[in-house]
């Protein structure tokens, strides 16, 4: 070992052993972490945070509050953990500030943890299961997502206490080149979507021409639905920082950019503060750790464009220009930000390095599969019954993550299919079901692995609509360079909606296959590339919703709105009930002569207050495909 990595290493020891020395005086006191992740505080976190501060202050308690991140559990928020010594830490899901009161008067005073409440222990005990004993807790299997939700992301010793940066100190012990060569080897792939080898990109950037080099992490996440960047950088940003800084030692950077959409700003919160703690700790900055490596880190707003997300058009952006690609090669490692080479990675992929470092290349290889190791991380959302932030190994199916780790389908409705890979990802059908989560089995499905959304829909989901609510996603955020891309999902996407609306011919099947391989192949970066995979799995897989709506003009999933008429059958309706009509906001329902409820269609804008509202004893308000079934069944009701 090199004197000036015995430095380092000393440094580092003794950051550790404080942080370990701050940890171990808290071990001896309450500690109430409430989620204050952007999930959290959108089911009111901030408010049970509030009351458990000020019952806390008014009972005299010795405990403290802390904001954590997201531990993943979204469906249960507000979430919080409770570590009271003499008790397994637990957690509590969906608290309001009157199980907050509770907890308080109950289990911080009188010892009664209130096991009714609680969602499960963090540790093995003999007293409540874990989130392991739970069926998601088999095939889950965390590491960038370990820590999160469990540390305070705005202290620097927490994460320095559980190892944190000790993965910078063991590549500042290494030469560069073996830095790269050890993420080569480790066949970390780009979580950002593409799959590209992350040492490869490395290797490129450390071989390129120029003393000048940038390192660049790219957290534009704006795909509908996902939300595993910004969790991340809100609950372990660390993490992130130790990451990019390791990418610049490796390729030979002294500057690294954070690349954030302005449209997070907790996490810009959170980032600025890691970052001015880092810089007061001597991890970054000028000399860092006595080891002569000088390296900063700058955040960089963006302003919410999605194609921005696109490494070439994310450099357009820091240098003020509009965010449109460049055409590549030269590619961004050889001649990117400033005409400088320059790496972008994504937050999950820079998330993964501080691991490999620290764990090594065989524990990496033996997560996963051997051509895409590791673990894959997804927002989980939509009829699923557990949404959140999962992270499973490599090759898990997605089966497993929709009925096991997810909990099934909402409602006991019938699984209807996956739309995986962001907006321009692709519908995969129950058929698709047993295919393993990794890069080249999705894409052989015809889906991409993307960033990491995955939307599960059900028989109530209408592939087409769906087909086109994301094609009208990307079509409004083509920045319109390319004229496939500009003009050719534009008439993708109106040929959708006259599907949609009854006035699709079967001719228009063969024009949008076409179209969408022209789009595919013509586009100049990966939105226009991949735009088209909605349209192009929903006309593999459903093609019979399709051929309905254009033959039959009717809707199969009762969700196109021009397709469709509401229907209140007169056998089911009770004369007693009106809340049907309390709910039409058009004044659409009204009362018959024989005291029964009808629907005037004129003024009905099929908004579905009244279903909803119907009391399910009676179910009587139904949806009819095409609209015309209202006047038979009318006729048979008379």
């Amino acid at each position: 070992m090199s004197n000036i990595n015995q430095g380092a290493e000393k440094i580092y020891t003794d950051l550790k052993s404080k942080a370990e020395e701050i940890n171990s005086a808290r071990e001896d006191k309450t500690i109430v972490m409430v989620g204050t992740a952007t999930c959290g505080k959108a089911a009111g976190a901030i408010d049970v945070r509030e009351a458990f501060i000020e019952e806390i202050k008014h009972k005299n308690i010795n405990a403290e509050v802390v904001e954590v991140g997201c531990i993943g559990h979204c469906y249960a928020e507000p979430l919080i953990i409770i570590s009271k010594p003499g008790f397994p830490s637990l957690s509590y899901g969906n608290v309001d500030e009157g199980l907050s009161r509770r907890l308080v008067e109950d289990f911080l005073i009188g010892d009664d943890p209130c096991y009714e409440f609680a969602l499960a222990a963090l540790d093995p005990n003999d007293e409540f299961p874990t989130f392991s004993d739970f069926p998601r807790g088999v095939f889950e299997e965390k590491v960038i997502l370990e820590q999160c939700g469990l540390i305070d992301p705005e202290d620097i010793d927490q994460y320095i206490a559980v190892d944190g940066y000790h993965a910078l100190v063991n590549a500042l012990g290494k030469e560069p080149g073996d830095v790269v060569e050890m993420i080569k080897e480790s066949n970390l792939r780009g979580r950002g979507g593409a799959g590209f080898s992350t040492g490869t990109k490395w290797e490129i950037c450390r071989n390129a021409i120029g003393p000048v080099k940038y390192v660049i992490c790219n957290a534009d996440e704006g795909d509908p639905g996902a939300f595993m960047d910004r969790s991340i950088l809100e609950s372990n940003p660390h993490q992130v920082i130790e990451g990019l800084m390791i990418s610049g030692y490796a390729v030979g950077a002294s500057q690294g950019f954070i690349y954030v959409r302005s449209e997070y700003p907790q996490a810009v919160r959170r980032i600025n503060t890691a970052l001015k703690q880092a810089r007061e700790k001597g991890l970054l900055g000028e000399n860092i750790l006595d080891t002569g490596f000088d390296f900063d880190i700058e955040v960089f707003l963006g302003s919410g464009a999605f194609v921005c997300g696109e490494e070439t058009a994310l450099i357009n952006s820091m240098e003020g220009k509009t965010g449109m690609p460049r055409h590549r090669p030269p590619y961004p490692a050889v001649e990117g930000f400033r005409g400088k080479p320059s790496i972008i990675n994504n937050v999950k992929t820079l998330s993964y390095v501080p691991h490999i470092l620290r764990k090594g290349v065989d524990w990496f290889k033996g997560i996963g599969t051997p051509d895409s190791p590791g673990t894959a991380v997804f927002a989980l959302v939509g009829k699923v019954e557990n949404t959140g932030l999962v992270e499973v190994p490599m090759g898990t199916t997605l089966r497993t993550l929709v009925f096991d780790v997810g909990g099934g389908i909402r409602k006991e409705k019938e699984f209807k299919a996956v739309q995986i890979g962001g907006p321009s990802g692709g519908c995969l059908p129950e058929s698709a079901l047993d295919i393993p989560i990794d890069f080249d089995s999705l894409q052989e499905a015809g889906a991409v692995m993307g960033s990491g959304g995955l939307v599960v829909l059900d028989e109530n989901d209408c592939m087409v609509e769906i087909a086109r609510f994301f094609l009208d996603f990307t079509q409004k955020e083509s920045c319109g360079k390319c004229t496939f891309c500009r003009l050719g999902t534009k008439h993708m996407l109106d040929i959708l909606k006259r599907i949609t609306i009854g006035q699709g011919e079967m001719e228009h099947i063969e024009i949008l296959g076409e179209l969408a391989l022209d789009i595919k192949n013509g586009s100049l970066c990966g939105l226009g590339k991949t735009a088209p995979n909605p349209v192009l799995t929903t006309l593999r897989y459903f093609m019979d919703e399709y051929v309905e709506h254009i033959e039959g003009k009717r809707c199969p999933a009762l969700m196109c709105q021009e397709l469709i008429n509401f229907y209140i059958v007169p056998k089911k309706c009770s004369k007693l009930c009106s809340a049907c009509v309390g709910s039409c906001p058009v004044e659409a329902i009204f009362t018959r002569d024989d005291g029964l409820k009808a629907i005037d269609l004129d003024k009905c804008v099929k908004c579905n207050s009244c279903p909803a509202a119907c009391p399910p004893e009676y179910d009587a308000i139904i949806k009819v495909s095409p609209p015309e079934v209202v006047e038979e069944l009318e006729k048979e009701n008379a």
